[in-house]
């Protein structure tokens, strides 16, 4: 009941539609009992007096209680599902909040598949439990309490002997939901990858069939699909030795009750009807014992979805605004960036940046070069504050970045990564994402910046356009302009371009770093390229290696000492030039 009482936030001010809904329960549990006293005046005093005119009175009752009692079942059931659908939607809200807000760090490891399935079956198992199993949990404890009651009140050493079995049941039941619980923890897991495979192998399919690796894929799914089945299994065995056993101890009470109640009715203590009404009472006992089997399945399936969604909920949050940080004002925003000795690691991994230092003065163009693995992308994800630095300290106009609110910060920024996102919807609105009141000039204006105007138009909707999921149906070229586009609708005062040109043809990069010469006056770039040409503009190149800066100047004073950033340009260049020009030449040899 841990789980619940951390969840009771998300339902306890709707508490009264749990209380009407027990409540409903209660009375149409009391309205139940009535059956069984109906069952002996018929057959008490009437049936054998022989005063049969009372029988349609009798009818007519047993009518009205079973309708009374289907009304207050319903009335239950409604209840308990505005409760169980309140819950949802809070719980639902909750998780996607705090996915929203959850570091950068967290989605290192996190699994899509693995969160759909949180958000869907384990929310469902929860959103079952609050707004039905609750109420039948305690409507359980109704039955054997009053049923209980009323056996004792017809025959009470009849109702100590038939109950001999109860203990035993409550032990079987106990010792079931100890074994089931991890049992049901472990389907969920393997419910949560095979879920996961599902879901890279639909976003990876192009990749899948252009390595012709289809049968790998089968493969792996039927493997993560065998061990879900294998759960099922272990939990349907646990589940077939426990109803078999369940029965036979419920079977003892009948037949104790039959035995023994018969023997009394025999020697006169006890009254046919009594008898009757007993047998129907038993059931209000038995039943929902051997009934408990399912209540803990679901009790059992919504803690271990709890558990799993509060693991979600209670993730620490790596970055967050401190009591005191400082909500920037765009106008107030100058977009100076210092460097001052940062270091940072990913978790318990080697420094992927060391003692990194540099000042980019507002309007400045800042550019890095280096290999895979070098550190430029970190570099970018520190200044986005998306990490908290280990060591060191970034500024913005001189005020650390762990001071500023991290919505305020990035408010201020605008990014265009290698790895293009486009959302399922119209190309307008890709453009103009995050923003509001935007008229169509800027957002053609932002297109013809980043040369997308052209292809834009040629579409069958123009702007209206609707992409594909992850922006299928256009080139790479084409979704990385529009998110340039999008970038620099934006306004920034801080703009990034993480290869931001590296799905374009040369041509079109020389007509969009044109319009970038427009665009970066009066803020401050940072480019990560591996194309010279992409830096050239530059007003300090920083070339990375292994997470330390091994050269940094412009662009004509890199291509003139020996380095990596000459050896870059060589290459790029060796269809264009034959040797380094010849004052670079002169300066190297002196």
């Amino acid at each position: 009941m841990n789980v619940l009482r951390q969840l009771k936030g998300f339902f306890w001010d709707k508490r009264r539609f749990l209380y009407l809904s027990i409540l409903c329960l209660a009375i149409a549990t009391a309205l139940g009992l009535v059956t069984p006293n109906l069952l002996r005046i018929l057959i008490d005093d009437v049936i054998i007096p022989g005063k049969y005119e009372k029988v349609p009175l009798l009818a007519l009752s047993v009518i009205l209680v079973v309708i009374l009692k289907a009304i207050m079942q319903f009335l239950s059931g409604t209840l308990g599902g505005r409760l169980g659908n309140h819950l949802a939607y809070r719980l639902r809200n909750a998780c996607y909040e705090k996915l929203q807000f959850l570091s950068f760090r967290y989605y290192d490891t996190a699994k899509t598949g693995d969160l759909m399935s949180r958000l869907t079956g384990d929310l469902e198992a929860i959103r079952n439990f609050i707004g039905f199993g609750l109420a039948q949990l305690m409507n359980t404890i109704l039955m054997v309490t009053f049923g209980s009651i009323m056996m004792f009140s017809i025959h009470w050493q009849l109702t100590l002997i038939t109950m001999i079995s109860v203990p035993f049941l409550i032990f079987v039941a106990l010792r079931f939901e100890g074994r089931i619980h991890p049992a049901f923890q472990e389907m969920r897991i393997a419910l949560s990858t095979l879920t996961t495979a599902v879901q890279e192998n639909v976003t990876g399919v192009r990749t899948v069939k252009s390595f012709a690796r289809e049968p790998y894929e089968v493969e792996k799914f039927s493997i993560r699909n065998e061990r879900y089945k294998t759960n099922q299994i272990f939990t349907s065995t646990l589940w077939s030795r426990f109803f078999p056993l369940m029965e036979f101890l419920a079977s003892i009470s009948v037949v104790l009750l039959l035995a023994v109640g018969g023997t009394f009715v025999i020697k006169g203590s006890l009254s046919l009807g009594e008898l009757i009404a007993f047998f129907s009472l038993i059931w209000y006992i038995i039943g929902p014992m051997w009934g408990i089997g399912y209540l803990i399945n679901n009790y059992t399936q919504s803690e271990a979805s709890g558990e799993r969604v509060l693991e979600l909920l209670n993730h620490p949050i790596d970055v967050k605004d401190r009591e005191d940080a400082k909500e920037l004002v765009s106008e107030e925003v100058k977009g100076n960036i210092t460097f001052e000795n940062v270091t940072f690691a990913y978790g318990n991994k080697l420094a992927a940046v060391k003692d990194i230092s540099f000042d980019a003065p507002t309007g400045s163009v800042i550019g890095f070069l280096g290999g895979t693995g070098s550190g430029k992308s970190t570099i970018i994800q520190l200044l986005m504050h998306a990490y908290n630095v280990n060591e060191g300290s970034i500024k913005l106009d001189g005020v650390d970045l762990r001071d500023i609110t991290v919505h305020s910060l990035r408010s201020q920024m605008a990014s265009v990564f290698q790895e293009t996102f486009l959302f399922s919807s119209s190309i307008q609105n890709n453009i103009s994402y995050g923003l509001k009141d935007v008229s169509m000039e800027e957002i053609i204006r932002a297109a013809e910046l980043a040369k997308a105007h052209e292809f834009i138009m040629e579409m069958p909707d123009g702007y209206d356009t609707v992409v594909g999921e992850r922006g299928m149906g256009l080139s790479g070229g084409q979704k990385q302009r529009i998110a340039i586009a999008r970038a620099l609708l934006k306004n920034p005062k801080i703009l990034i371009l993480d290869d931001a040109t590296s799905a374009v043809d040369m041509e079109t990069e020389h007509e969009i770093q044109s319009g970038f010469q427009e665009v970066m006056k009066g803020r401050t770039t940072f480019i990560i390229a591996h194309r010279i040409s992409s830096l050239r503009h530059a007003d300090e190149i920083l070339v990375l290696d292994e997470g330390k800066v091994v050269q940094r100047g412009n662009h004509e004073q890199l291509i003139t000492v020996p380095g990596p950033y000459r050896d870059v340009y060589q290459i790029q260049y060796a269809d264009h030039i034959a040797r380094i020009p010849s004052e670079a030449e002169e300066q190297v040899k002196s």
